[in-house]
């Protein structure tokens, strides 16, 4: 194995080889596991959309999907106000953010974003070998100013933010697009789960080419199997990503899922509804047990005591089969990310809490 990963190393890329990777959530093998590390929605796909896929699982699939994705982005422009020309599917958002990082950040060129935020960008930034300029979040999440005033290639606003689920507004958001000199990035995996109407940048779209909005399906529409991303954005940036895209990014399947999702939009909104008001009683229980907790706009909340590690309370979670996920960063070690779960789900997470708090 040793002999095998220096003959490795001596054909890579020198940067490659110096990256950790990103780590995503666990994903555990055994069972009856509480799982609220991932942000998965606790609540099924619209029926429509498991009917579409039985029909779809049929002899078509021995050939290849769509290539540009064509009816899922004339399904999702006509949805949203836009032209299919502003519109780009992806294999999850995850595949547009490579998409665009390998289109607009060359060696040494600037990516701007505030931290702590979506630990992906870091690998994306890492494989391109751009320069990361991460800008600390204020205490309270608000946008820092300095984000204003950096001259970089992209710049990369997670909204709402994760891990800590806050919001900036679409205003703010409007300032930083007039502001930077490159292309902005407002990356609202999470935004179906905002409150109130108007949180979503995708309107500003229309007015700024150097915007792009990505969505997901993998929250709010209970997808995150399927792998079906959205990108929104000038119709030149969109033909620029084109190019750098696989040929058959999207498989058949999930451009059926997305279909079907997008043409069934209040089952999606029931189920946000139902996520909302569970994550304001996850967020009291965990306040009355003497967490902080920011007010979120996603499906999780970020519980913190600060100045504790809060690795070993992590750790006894998982060994009372409940996952949260914990981040072992500067400025989140005090700190964990808990999805919002079922109104079940929350009520044993926050009597195992109380229990092992008593304990110690």
């Amino acid at each position: 194995m040793q002999l095998q990963s220096l003959i490795m190393s001596r054909y890579l890329r020198k940067n490659i080889a110096g990256i950790a990777g990103y780590i995503p959530g666990e994903q555990p093998q055994d069972s009856g596991f509480i799982k609220l590390n991932t942000n998965e929605n606790p609540y099924p796909p619209s029926p429509r959309v498991l009917s579409a896929l039985r029909k779809a699982a049929a002899h078509s699939l021995r050939l290849y999907p769509e290539p540009l994705s064509d009816s899922l982005r004339s399904l999702a422009a006509a949805r949203y106000g836009l032209r299919s020309e502003n519109v780009i599917a992806g294999n999850g958002s995850d595949e547009l953010l490579s998409i665009l990082v390998r289109c607009f950040v060359g060696r040494g060129e600037r990516v701007v974003y505030p931290v702590p935020t979506y630990t992906l960008y870091d690998t994306l930034i890492s494989i391109q070998e751009g320069e990361k300029v991460g800008v600390d979040y204020p205490p309270d999440f608000s946008l820092p100013g300095a984000l204003f005033s950096q001259k970089a290639a992209l710049t990369l606003l997670c909204n709402p933010n994760s891990p800590s689920g806050t919001l900036v507004s679409v205003r703010e958001i409007e300032g930083l697009a007039r502001s930077v000199s490159g292309v902005l990035v407002v990356d609202e995996a999470y935004i179906d789960f905002a409150e109130g109407e108007g949180a979503s940048s995708l309107p500003l779209v229309k007015n700024f080419p150097n915007l792009v909005v990505l969505h997901s399906f993998s929250k709010s529409f209970s997808l995150a199997g399927m792998r079906i991303g959205l990108g929104f954005a000038n119709e030149e940036i969109i033909a620029d990503m084109m190019k750098v895209k696989d040929s058959y990014n999207v498989n058949r399947l999930s451009l059926v899922a997305g279909m079907a999702a997008l043409q069934d939009l209040p089952w999606m909104m029931r189920n946000v509804s139902r996520i909302q008001r569970s994550r304001g009683k996850l967020t009291r229980g965990l306040k009355k047990i003497g967490f902080q907790v920011y007010r979120s706009h996603a499906n999780f909340v970020m519980a913190r005591k600060e100045g504790q590690n809060l690795r070993g309370l992590y750790q006894e979670l998982k060994r009372r089969k409940i996952l949260v996920r914990y981040f072992d960063l500067p400025g989140l070690r005090d700190s964990l990310r808990i999805s919002v779960g079922t109104p079940q789900e929350i009520a044993a997470l926050l009597r195992e809490l109380e229990s092992i708090q008593t304990v110690l």
